[in-house]
């Protein structure tokens, strides 16, 4: 049997051998749900590249608020256009009961999580974890000679009419736990809402600006000084103020609403192995510690060592502000939320 090979078969060896080696080298792209803009330029930039060299991957992000990722997983959960998915606490659990989620793979990095970041059946972790407070216009309430807001009740402050901006409670976290916070104030729960919405029209409504359906103009109104007063978290406070806008946050006396945004791996994805990886790194120290650095996000791992004073000091203010956090409801929530939510588009954002 002869071993001489033709030139034309060395070739098509060679060739064959140089794609394949091109296919392997070829990185794998995964898509991950998340909140667009600062969330998603600070994990672009400092967290995903070291989870891209590790797995020869790209990691692409799909931005969109929790309840449009939530949406678009629903409509295609046989073929989801995500492998992970970001939403809010809240919009998770729904996700959960809905069977968007897969079991998240066992790893001892879950147990070094806050125990509230770890939930229900293992289904979804916290990513990071934060609040629900009041920000407000610095220059503005120094200008005017304001004192700092200190209530969910000064939303109604008859000086800050028209300079209320309120996201909208069906499309935001934000705007939903500030109109529950305002709905304690007057005697309701979260199986009641009626006093909420009873006086809603005759306190903050009539000093509502505008109605917004994210936080992703607020900078702006800040800026322009048409925004005084708004519900927003100490990190999205943090962000702008790095960027130069004249936002400050305060703490609420009735307490701020814990707002945890959670990661899960959707059900059906075309690759779970990548996906669970990709779940997992972002838990560890290495991810979140610089997604606090860089994005103002408070880790939910206990075992993340802040790398800079400044990032240090933002998770010192935050253990303060965990000790009135109020946690709500949320199975009653997710429940009556559809009717909340046709009761808030007739009543309140006519």
């Amino acid at each position: 049997m002869s071993h001489h090979r033709t030139p034309a078969l060395l070739f098509t060896l060679s060739a064959l051998a140089l794609a394949t080696a091109a296919s392997a080298q070829a990185p794998k792209t995964i898509y991950i749900g998340m909140n667009g803009g600062d969330m998603e330029r600070s994990y672009t930039k400092y967290v995903f590249p070291a989870f891209e060299k590790i797995h020869n991957a790209k990691v692409v992000v799909v931005p969109g608020t929790s309840s449009d990722i939530l949406a678009k997983v629903q409509a295609s959960k046989e073929k989801p256009p995500v492998h992970v998915m970001f939403l809010d606490d809240g919009v998770m659990i729904r996700a959960m009961k809905m069977g968007l989620c897969q079991k998240m793979a066992d790893s001892p990095v879950l147990q070094d999580l806050y125990p509230s970041a770890r939930m229900p059946g293992g289904m979804a972790a916290g990513v990071n974890v934060g609040m629900t407070g009041i920000g407000y216009n610095k220059k503005l309430f120094d200008e005017k000679k304001w004192a700092a807001p200190t209530s969910w009740l000064d939303f109604a402050d008859p000086k800050f009419k028209g300079k209320v901006v309120f996201q909208s409670m069906p499309s935001s976290s934000f705007g939903l736990h500030g109109f529950l916070m305002f709905n304690r104030t007057q005697g309701g729960t979260e199986k009641n809402v009626d006093p909420g919405f009873a006086k809603w029209g005759s306190t903050i409504g009539p000093n509502v600006l505008e109605y917004i359906p994210s936080s992703a103009k607020l900078s702006e109104m800040v800026q322009n000084g048409e925004a005084a007063i708004f519900p927003l978290t100490p990190t999205g406070v943090a962000t702008q103020k790095a960027r130069g806008v004249p936002m400050e946050y305060a703490q609420p006396k009735e307490g701020s609403v814990l707002l945890m945004v959670a990661e899960c791996v959707t059900a059906n994805n075309d690759n779970p192995a990548l996906a669970q990886k990709l779940a997992e790194f972002l838990l560890t120290p290495q991810a979140q510690a610089a997604a606090l650095e860089f994005g103002n996000q408070i880790p939910s791992n206990l075992k993340t060592q802040p790398g800079t004073p400044a990032a240090q000091a933002t998770v010192d203010r935050f253990k303060g502000y965990m000790k009135t956090v109020i946690t709500l409801d949320w199975d009653s929530i997710n429940q009556l939320r559809p009717e909340w939510n046709t009761r808030w588009n007739k009543t309140v954002e006519r």
